[in-house]
């Protein structure tokens, strides 16, 4: 079986390495090219859009000294300041300048633009032609309600916006859930080797659970943070909303962690194993599962029991099977007149051949009482801890010292009583059972 998950383990990260050694060898020289390429693309790109509350409503082209992008963000930051700072606006006012071979589109006394030969060309129309097709364009825009119209167009380029980032990121998304398979493989398999190894090393099963289980979260932590990273997850950021969040986290969590927490001190320290027979507060039973959150106990009459380990870790612990052997005890009274070394004697032989009855121990046979009508013996033994076997040995215990001492003829009388009369002439006279005295 080691063998078995260790050839797993070696053939998953063979595979994966191959898979990705090509692309991560190479990352720095993509880098170096996508860096002495962005001056390339952005002079590529010969028209961007001019927008209004983040809808495109026409696109201007580059000009010798600006790129088209350049020219499109200047004038959308004149066309948002405007609109962020005014609730109305003038019609869009058109003025040639430089003999009409450009023209300034303005809103109220605010330059928004030039349209300029280039552009007429562009569009193969003349100067006041374009200039009045974009003023009009600018026009719609502005005049358009605001709240709805703002909302919308919002929410579209919103939606746009988050298409064009998923697309973007889709390597980095198709990396990170790469990982995340090829973390659960390895998880799985250290999970499963730790556990192998825990119980040829440990042999406590408790603590094979305890071992495999934090190997599994270590290797999910190391996956995640992997991932993370290749989603360009900012760990200084995070770090330090943890740290402001940390105590709000604390006092929610509280209990879960406590109980967490508990569970790996219970683990370690072991003050019970599976199939232990223990008492915790009000209930005893046989433990069958130990989780790092609660423990699972089954009562005698079957009931399944889940304690927290919170509760568990602060509550006393009665560890019935801890030793292999358990001490029983019974209590017998015989008449007085009896033979006190023959009774226990036949007691002693009755007790050791009673099977389950551990006979290399100690046997006590004692008087402990001597009342009016008997001589009190009590009866020490060992039997096996657990508690079928505990149960079962006493009764045969009992079922034999009794048919031996009635085989012997040595009675085990109940309580008599002595009964002492003042005036003895009233039972010579006889005294009728009808008959009353005050």
């Amino acid at each position: 079986m080691m063998k078995k998950y260790y050839v797993l383990t070696l053939f998953c990260f063979t595979y994966f390495s191959t898979f990705f050694y090509p692309q991560w060898s190479d990352v720095s020289g993509q880098l170096k090219a996508q860096d002495s390429s962005v001056e390339s693309l952005e002079e590529n790109v010969f028209f961007a859009d001019v927008m209004v509350r983040g809808k495109p409503i026409f696109q201007v082209g580059g000009l010798v000294d600006i790129t088209a992008k350049e020219r499109a963000r200047t004038i959308n930051r004149r066309i948002a300041s405007l609109v962020s700072q005014s609730d109305s606006f003038n019609s869009v006012q058109i003025a040639l300048i430089d003999g009409g071979s450009s023209a300034l589109l303005q809103v109220n006394n605010r330059v928004l633009m030039t349209v300029t030969s280039q552009d007429a060309l562009d569009f193969n129309v003349s100067v006041k032609e374009l200039a009045q097709l974009w003023a009009q364009d600018l026009d719609d825009s502005l005049s358009q309600p605001s709240f709805m119209v703002d909302v919308a167009q919002r929410l579209d380029v919103t939606i746009q916006n988050l298409l064009q980032d998923t697309i973007d990121n889709l390597p980095s998304f198709m990396g990170a859930f790469i990982v995340v398979v090829f973390t659960w493989l390895v998880a799985i398999a250290v999970k499963n080797l730790a556990y192998l190894w825990a119980e040829k090393t440990e042999g406590d099963r408790s603590t094979d659970i305890l071992i495999s289980r934090l190997c599994y979260g270590g290797v999910w932590i190391v996956g995640s943070v992997i991932s993370l990273g290749i989603l360009g997850l900012d760990f200084g950021l995070l770090l330090g909303t943890l740290g402001l969040t940390s105590v709000a986290i604390g006092f929610s969590l509280k209990d879960v962690l406590g109980n967490y927490i508990s569970g790996v001190i219970l683990l370690a320290a072991r003050p019970f194993r599976i199939n232990d027979q223990v008492i915790i507060t009000d209930y005893e039973g046989t433990i069958i599962q130990i989780q790092l959150r609660a423990i699972t106990l089954q009562t005698y009459d079957g009931r399944l029991v889940y304690i927290p380990n919170q509760q568990v870790f602060q509550s006393s612990i009665v560890n019935i099977t801890a030793s292999p052997f358990r001490r029983s005890s019974l209590m017998l009274g015989i008449e007085y007149d009896s033979d006190l070394s023959f009774v226990k004697q036949i007691i002693r032989a009755t007790v050791v051949n009673t099977e389950g009855v551990e006979s290399e121990r100690e046997i006590m046979i004692l008087v402990t009482e001597l009342i009016p009508s008997t001589v009190n013996i009590e009866v020490l033994f060992w039997v096996n801890s657990r508690r079928q076997s505990f149960l079962k040995v006493t009764s045969d215990v009992c079922q034999g010292i009794k048919e031996v001492l009635e085989k012997e003829n040595i009675k085990t009388p109940t309580n008599s009583y002595v009964i002492t009369l003042d005036n003895p002439s009233l039972l010579q006279g006889g005294l009728h059972p009808t008959d009353t005295t005050s």
